[in-house]
């Protein structure tokens, strides 16, 4: 494998289009067990917040040295606030429509002992009237950057995906979704795919060979026009199918800790290596150790230029 194409990357410039979500941990020890019911006492000892989402796509194509612009819609509260702050902290530009209506999705997760206790999601849809003033804004923002990149979470910021591929690809932009569901069609013309394997046999249904996975593979690649499709497979590695057929890597050897987050760091992999001109067989290389890099780490992480050189 080459090296790491530190160099061409920096200049480039990433869209990241989204659902924006604001991961928030508390740490703590757990010595007990309540005397009002049948679970763990946290004594918390640590707060954390964290860019979830497409949040957590965009910091990852910071830290792999390239460059971010983040958009997506938020709510005029706390958790609003805190995904602008945290997002100026680590050098992403900006574009997030405000929704006067909703509140910020938040995920607040407890954990002792560093094992995840309890999740608690609070979620609301964006109203049509931010969603305009959203895809008002990127008709300006997509030609001023390099490669687009589209985080779904099914959250409803990317109600409309097919529009925004449209204005992409008119601008000849190349396209990246993470995409969300069992229904792919909206996600037609972008030039890759992501699903991990739960979200594969969702679309196209099970199998039971490789066999059988490449020959739905390659009709789903064919049924939406993609040029690529990428397939992550947990500890089986990952597999890209395109026309010159399927290339899959081994997953890297080492202990899982924690998958959340991991799409995104793959896609973001794959997004600033695209746009400096790697091949695709080469990217997934490199989206594949990033992947094994960060599944080491605690909740929703980052890898770095640095730990991939």
């Amino acid at each position: 494998m080459r090296s790491y194409p530190l160099e061409q990357i920096q200049d480039k410039k990433i869209l990241v289009i989204g659902d924006l979500i604001l991961d928030r941990y508390w740490f703590g020890d757990v010595s007990r067990i309540s005397p009002e019911a049948p679970v763990p006492v946290v004594r918390v000892v640590k707060k954390e917040d964290r860019l979830g989402g497409a949040g957590n796509v965009a910091r990852n194509v910071i830290s792999l040295g390239a460059q971010a612009t983040l958009t997506g819609i938020v709510g005029v509260d706390e958790g609003g606030e805190k995904i602008q702050r945290l997002a100026d902290e680590v050098g992403i530009n900006t574009a997030l429509s405000l929704d006067q209506q909703i509140n910020t999705t938040l995920k607040m997760r407890i954990l002792g002992r560093k094992q995840q206790m309890l999740r608690v999601d609070f979620e609301h849809e964006p109203t049509e009237h931010s969603l305009k003033d959203l895809y008002a804004n990127l008709e300006e923002l997509i030609p001023a950057h390099d490669i687009v990149v589209l985080s779904d979470y099914a959250k409803g910021v990317l109600k409309h995906v097919d529009s925004i591929i449209n204005v992409a690809k008119q601008h000849g932009l190349q396209v990246l979704v993470d995409p969300k569901g069992d229904n792919y069609q909206a996600y037609m013309h972008a030039n890759l795919l992501t699903p991990n394997q739960l979200e594969m046999s969702q679309a196209v249904g099970p199998w039971n060979t490789e066999e059988e996975l490449y020959e739905k593979a390659q009709m789903l690649r064919e049924q939406l026009q993609l040029e690529a499709l990428l397939v992550t497979r947990s500890e089986k590695g990952m597999t890209l199918f395109s026309d010159d057929g399927a290339h899959h890597v081994n997953a890297q050897a080492q202990e899982v800790f924690d998958v959340s987050g991991a799409g995104d760091t793959v896609l973001a992999t794959m997004a600033v290596t695209r746009a400096a001109g790697v091949p695709w067989p080469e990217a997934i290389k490199w989206a594949n150790k990033a992947g094994g890099i960060v599944v080491g780490k605690v909740g929703t992480s980052i890898v770095s230029a640095e730990e991939l050189l």
